[in-house]
């Protein structure tokens, strides 16, 4: 992997300090810590129920009850509404896709179209079109007019993500992305994640396949009921196999 883009003072984009979460009274997280850099990918690892998701719902502020320190291109939004926090350039692709089965595939597009930002040093960051996204997508741009809820499940999950990139995200929260789909699905959105860091934009992805994780990822963290077992770069997760077999396989 090439080596991640770091802001000039080496600040990370992203920065979670002592994340805590609660689903009712069940706490979920523990004290979690990590850290995403500009231009890296990042994979947060673990078996289902670690708290992986959690983790990126806490980080939009789609909790209601979470606590710790969460600082994003040196912006407190450790209160923020999840509509302040995409407002900031960090965008979401949760697992479930929730996108509107009514809606064209243009019209989801422009529901998550935001206006195009610029870094703190007056650099121009990553801006998408759809036709931008048609280059990335091939498949969404076959069909153009098609309701969402006429499309495959794959489909859909490529359509998620490019109603995100509408956004112009510096960074991208991604839920699962190789979950439920067919192995050619899982191909191209791994070609899309190389790509994606590849134009400037930040992933930090929640995943359980780790030869997915290995090929497009930089670090990793894994995690355990809710707690970091593991953060290092991913070539060290790839060799550990006490860290592997203790906490990634089934």
């Amino acid at each position: 992997m090439s080596a991640p883009i770091h802001a000039a003072d080496g600040a990370p984009l992203l920065d979670v300090r002592g994340l805590c979460a609660w689903y009712g009274a069940a706490q979920i997280l523990f004290e979690v810590d990590l850290q995403v850099h500009r231009g890296e990918v990042v994979a947060l690892m673990g078996r289902n129920g670690a708290g992986k998701s959690t983790t990126l719902c806490a980080i939009m502020g789609l909790l209601d009850k979470r606590r710790g320190t969460l600082t994003f291109m040196g912006r407190d939004i450790s209160g923020s509404e999840p509509h302040q926090v995409a407002s900031h350039g960090l965008g979401f692709v949760p697992e479930d896709r929730r996108i509107f089965t009514d809606l064209t595939v243009l019209e989801n597009l422009e529901v998550g179209r935001q206006a195009p930002r610029r870094w703190p040093d007056g650099g121009e960051a990553p801006a998408w079109t759809p036709q931008r996204l048609f280059g990335l997508f091939p498949n969404l741009g076959e069909m153009p007019d098609r309701p969402g809820g006429l499309m495959s499940g794959g489909e859909q999950q490529m359509l998620t993500v490019a109603r995100t990139l509408m956004g112009n995200p510096f960074l991208v929260l991604l839920d699962e992305p190789s979950e439920g789909v067919a192995p050619v699905i899982v191909e191209q959105m791994a070609h899309m994640i190389l790509e994606l860091k590849a134009q400037g934009v930040s992933i930090l992805l929640s995943e359980q396949n780790m030869h997915f994780a290995e090929l497009v990822s930089d670090r990793a963290y894994v995690l355990e009921k809710g707690q970091i077992r593991f953060a290092g770069p991913m070539a060290e997760l790839a060799v550990n196999e006490e860290i592997r077999r203790g906490y990634l396989s089934v």
